[in-house]
């Protein structure tokens, strides 16, 4: 009797790639990583097309461009920065966005349970993905008041962490985290409310605060859980108002932030709405990181506006 011959390992699909590569992520501690993607993806027999540029407006250009080839997934490496790349290049198409962390924040990767601090976990997961369906999830929507939109997908923010990122983006030491402390520490020095007026759902508040922040996703910051039940899936905006606190108090609740454990303060509010609207003067607003321009602006969520190669359900 003739032994039979194992069956054939079904062929797998190869894909049209665009991998967008910021080689300064992490400070140049991840240009290593970018590399690694293509090869691999390469190796698996995809066809990849790897960007990279000299400056992040000619990556955005590029990354653009490519997009209308029609490739089968645009995949990042990078921090937030790239992220918001993908997520303003894809939001509201049917094309997907992979992620491979390698910045100082990556807090979506995070959210979507993307191996942080581990390239060959994270190229691993992002491979296996590649032949399921994506995950859909949520968009934010930001339009300022010259009209112009910008889509996130974790946390928009106006008020005290955006005076602290306007900041950290000026410093060159230290390097990851630790600069966004010291700008905090900085800013702390000069630390007052801010007045605002919000229109949350339809309904107008006027307010003194230190912070006024929407979120889709938990953490900001490389993982600070500002807004620690918030989901990326669930139609809604988790919005946060922190109202006035004096420096020693600021100093005692900012540490419960990495733990999601300030929200049990009297003084830090939570609340989900679709839409809102944040009014104040001197103040610019921030999305996953990136300047997005002074206020006013107006803010939506636009369910399953974005497709992501992440496992379906995040444990924990």
């Amino acid at each position: 009797m003739t032994t039979p011959k194992p069956p054939k390992p079904p062929r797998i699909k190869p894909l049209k790639i665009v991998v967008a590569i910021n080689p300064t992520a992490s400070f140049g501690r991840g240009r290593t990583v970018g590399p690694a993607v293509v090869q691999t993806l390469r190796a698996a027999g995809h066809d990849v097309t790897a960007l990279t540029e000299p400056d992040f407006e000619e990556l955005v250009d590029s990354a653009r461009k490519s997009m209308a080839g029609g490739p089968d997934a645009l995949v990042v490496v990078g921090g937030d920065g790239m992220v918001s790349l993908g997520v303003n290049l894809l939001a509201g198409t049917k094309t997907p966005l992979g992620i491979v962390p390698s910045g100082t924040g990556n807090d979506l990767a995070r959210g979507l349970g993307i191996p942080i601090g581990n390239t060959e976990a994270a190229i691993e997961m992002l491979l296996d993905r590649l032949h399921h369906s994506p995950r859909v999830i949520d968009a934010g929507r930001i339009t300022t008041s010259d009209g112009r939109l910008t889509w996130f997908a974790s946390v928009a923010s106006a008020g005290f962490d955006a005076v602290v990122n306007e900041r950290a983006n000026l410093l060159r030491w230290p390097r990851g985290r630790g600069r966004y402390n010291v700008a905090l520490l900085r800013e702390l020095a000069v630390l007052k409310p801010i007045g605002y007026r919000l229109v949350l759902d339809g309904v107008e508040r006027r307010t003194r605060a230190m912070l006024v922040a929407a979120g889709n996703n938990v953490s900001l910051g490389g993982g600070m859980r500002l807004l620690p039940d918030a989901k990326l899936d669930d139609g809604l905006l988790d919005v946060v108002v922190v109202q006035p606190l004096s420096r020693i108090a600021f100093l005692r609740i900012f540490p419960r932030v990495f733990r999601g454990t300030h929200v049990t303060d009297p003084r830090v509010e939570i609340t989900r709405v679709r839409r809102l609207r944040i009014e104040a003067d001197g103040v610019v607003a921030y999305a996953d990181g990136e300047r997005v321009g002074p206020l006013p602006v107006d803010i939506d969520v636009v369910p399953a506006a974005l497709r992501v190669l992440a496992p379906a359900v995040v444990a924990g």
